[in-house]
């Protein structure tokens, strides 16, 4: 494939190797591609460097660990994270909803659905006891033979566009517009919403220390990766701004 970093190449065969490990990836021969060549800036920093290891792994991780200094977060920060996302530290909040799916198919134009469901919302809101019969007629989800219901939902237990639209929702509320998600277009209506319990931040503080302290690290080794790839030599792949990060 003509790739190589600071004049070695990455190899055809290299490549095939590292294809299995990335099957989920969405490309899988790009993301192959970028591994590999992250991974020889890395040992090839490391050589610069000196720096010796067990095996790559080791290496990689030795150089990392000496180039990046990631400070521990502290409490102003833990607590402000605390108080932005009180979601992520609640207990026991439920849900209980129903729904009426239009799902998109090859067959069925995206407007005429659109339009139909449209229409469908239209008269809930007007006659919302209407809800259970409309879900019957219309939606294509198997909760349409039981009027829609999805029974208590927890976080976590549906896609999260849905659950953000649902758990922001008040009781007996219908959604004002029509919620899009993979699926496809869904009227919603919560019935009953049951409020959690907010763990204390006490509780919580290490958990949301090392969060932090793992996002910040992240982000150093995002910004160390995209110093090494500005100033090497690659050729035969573009890097956008080595947004492919795998290193562990």
């Amino acid at each position: 494939m003509g790739i190589s970093v600071n004049g070695v190449e990455i190899t055809d065969r290299a490549i095939e190797n590292e294809m299995p490990h990335h099957q989920s990836a969405e490309n899988p021969l790009k993301q192959s591609v970028h591994e590999l060549v992250l991974r020889t800036l890395l040992l090839q920093e490391a050589d610069r460097l000196g720096i010796a290891g067990e095996d790559e792994d080791a290496r990689v991780e030795a150089l990392l660990a000496q180039e990046i200094r990631v400070p521990e977060a502290d409490d102003a920060a833990c607590e402000a994270y605390y108080r932005g996302r009180p979601e992520l530290f609640t207990y026991g909040e439920l849900v209980e909803a129903r729904h009426i799916l239009f799902q998109v198919t090859p067959t069925v134009p995206l407007e005429f659905l659109r339009t139909t469901a449209e229409s469908v919302l239209e008269e809930l809101q007007s006659n919302p006891e209407r809800f259970a019969e409309l879900a019957t007629t219309y939606s294509n989800c198997p909760s349409g033979t039981v009027g829609g219901n999805l029974g208590q939902l927890s976080r976590g237990q549906t896609v999260p566009e849905f659950e953000r639209f649902v758990f922001r929702m008040k009781e007996g509320e219908i959604g004002s517009r029509l919620l899009e998600t993979r699926f496809g277009l869904h009227i919603v209506q919560v019935t009953r919403h049951i409020a959690g319990k907010l763990l204390p931040f006490e509780s919580v503080r290490s958990q949301i220390a090392d969060t932090l302290t793992r996002q910040s690290s992240q982000r150093a080794v995002h910004q160390y990766l995209q110093i090494l790839v500005g100033r090497a030599d690659i050729q035969g792949v573009t890097l956008e701004g080595a947004e492919t990060l795998l290193v562990q």
